[in-house]
């Protein structure tokens, strides 16, 4: 059984998790220019505007994933595919767009609330606090 002391320590980390996404107007997401695949940069919170969404984007040149950048877009540009050109290179970029905080931080990876919940019930099962 928890006791008050565990309780108010789990309710402050899913406050501290959740809390900026619920407050916030606009959403944070992170930042990155266009880059070459293992190019080093390091990432800019940036905030978007009510209307847009983070996404992350890839470059192609064939079959070669070449490019990669991170920021904020408008809901209608995201799922988009266009063409860039480089350096005299031409890359296919598509772009995925996300719908949380921060989401666009790390490949596939997209918390939401009832994911972060279901994690800390899981910590407190392993734990044995529950």
């Amino acid at each position: 059984m928890w006791n008050m002391s565990q309780l108010l320590q789990a309710a402050a980390l899913w406050i501290y998790l959740l809390l900026p996404s619920l407050l916030c107007a606009n959403m944070r997401c992170y930042y990155s220019p266009i880059l070459e695949k293992g190019d080093k940069f390091d990432l800019i919170v940036s905030e978007c505007r009510p209307d847009e969404m983070c996404f992350k984007a890839e470059g192609r040149y064939g079959n070669y994933s070449a490019l990669s950048a991170r920021g904020c877009m408008a809901k209608k540009g995201c799922s988009r595919v266009h063409k860039i050109r480089i350096r005299g290179t031409i890359y296919t970029m598509s772009y995925g767009c996300c719908d949380s905080p921060y989401c666009n931080s790390c490949p596939g990876v997209f918390a939401k609330p009832l994911v972060i919940t279901l994690t800390l019930l899981t910590v407190a099962v392993v734990a044995g606090i529950l």
